[in-house]
């Protein structure tokens, strides 16, 4: 059975994309712990983090350090936080949490609420600040 991930992968679930790679996916999650709270996947379906492949392992720790920059730059945080859970999807995925507390990656603290356009808002800073970071490389 596919995950909802597999089905946000496949386009058939929308999602507020902010990086995509032929093996790899970051969207925002739908129920922030903080502004910016992201998901990276890969797009191959497997359950748990450590039961990937070794190429699989390292392009999602690489592209999470990418989408990581970016998401910091976006968001002026003193940290981003990162947790492996795995318990709520059965697909491995790595959240990444703009902090500027240790207690801002407690998930058992209340979700953030926005709308779809503060969600779109969010994830064309995030967008921007990545496109910007390639520009610098050059």
């Amino acid at each position: 059975m596919s995950s909802i991930f597999s089905k946000i992968v496949a386009g058939d679930i929308p999602a507020y994309k902010v990086a995509e790679s032929n093996d790899f996916l970051a969207f925002l999650d739908i129920s922030p712990l903080t502004e910016g709270h992201t998901l990276v996947i890969p797009k191959k379906e497997v359950d748990q983090l450590f039961d990937l492949d070794d190429e699989t392992y390292t392009g999602l720790q690489l592209f999470a350090k990418i989408v990581a920059t970016g998401l910091k730059k976006a968001t002026d945080v003193k940290r981003i936080g990162v947790v492996v859970m795995g318990l709520e999807v059965p697909h491995a995925h790595i959240h990444l949490i703009p902090m500027n507390k240790a207690d801002d990656i407690n998930f058992s603290n209340d979700k953030l609420k926005y709308t779809p356009e503060e969600f779109e808002t969010i994830a064309n800073a995030i967008k921007d600040a990545l496109r910007e970071e390639r520009e610098e490389e050059v």
